[in-house]
């Protein structure tokens, strides 16, 4: 599996520089070349795997032979090791036809844990075998700066930095990032809005006199393992929900990297009949499709 820029200019690479990269040169985003596609009956033949077991089925396209399968089961099995329901993603029927996918079983109660726990432990991985060290930028509202934290934290292989607004991210997620102790955390209260912050970084990634000579990595929904593991819970729903004939959702989004995970598993075969997008006052995108307003 090859990974290509968005914007055309960089080129295909594998899946472990995408994993310890940020934006393409170009500075684009790097997405795959292609989608794996299941069949219908090959994704029903999967309704009695277990979460984990399931995470492997998605993912493994993705990352081909360049993490060896028994590797790559026991990263993905110590990064929902900590989840505290053993369904990993339960589902609590509503009413009639509706139900609620539940992804705040994990460390930080984000559901940003799915996929960072699996990057953290990726990273591990592939700077171990190599030999590489890297930063991490990111930034963040709250829940992804706690979970970038707690995922990557163990690793003595990264040093890790978090933008945050100053005073608009809620006490909780505060904390949660600011009282780890570990010497390789550093967290950054910037005076503005969050899409300030996220501005600061992608202007970091593309800042190739400030980058020269570090290895700068994305944890937010610019990096493609964010997807890739957030794939995993729509199917995982799906089949939980018995297989039926087609399924829709409902998804809270802000920078539409949770329901463009939804749109890949659509590509990827799951018989989705419709994405509808919920957004909060946090609706920068919603207007800009809508009004081409991105102030």
């Amino acid at each position: 599996m090859k990974y290509i820029s968005t914007r055309g200019g960089s080129t295909p690479i594998n899946f472990i520089d995408v994993l310890t990269s940020g934006l393409a040169p170009d500075g684009g985003l790097y997405m795959p070349e292609t989608f794996p596609i299941f069949t219908l009956s090959e994704i029903k033949s999967w309704k009695e795997l277990k979460y984990t077991d399931l995470v492997y089925k998605i993912v493994a396209p993705f990352i081909t032979d360049e993490i060896p399968e028994k590797n790559l089961r026991n990263i993905i099995e110590e990064s929902y090791s900590e989840f505290r329901h053993s369904d990993i993603a339960p589902i609590k029927k509503l009413g009639d036809g509706h139900y609620l996918l539940e992804l705040f079983h994990g460390p930080t109660l984000a559901f940003k844990d799915f996929a960072l726990q699996l990057l953290g432990r990726l990273l591990d991985y592939a700077l171990t075998k190599n030999k590489k060290n890297v930063v991490i930028i990111g930034a963040t509202s709250g829940d992804t700066g706690s979970a970038a934290i707690e995922g990557c934290k163990h690793s003595k292989r990264v040093k890790i930095f978090m933008l945050h607004p100053y005073g608009k991210v809620s006490d909780v997620q505060r904390k949660q990032m600011t009282t780890v102790l570990d010497k390789n955390v550093f967290n950054i209260a910037l005076k503005g809005t969050f899409d300030d912050c996220q501005e600061t970084v992608k202007a970091m990634f593309n800042d190739k006199a400030f980058a020269k000579g570090k290895n700068l990595v994305a944890v937010n929904s610019i990096n493609w393992v964010r997807i890739m593991a957030q794939i995993v819970y729509y199917f995982y729903s799906y089949l939980k929900l018995g297989a039926p004939k087609s399924i829709s959702f409902s998804v809270p989004t802000g920078n539409f990297g949770d329901v463009f995970a939804g749109y890949v598993a659509y590509k990827m075969g799951l018989p989705i009949s419709k994405l509808m997008v919920a957004t909060n006052s946090n609706d920068i995108l919603h207007r800009f499709f809508q009004s081409n307003d991105y102030s």
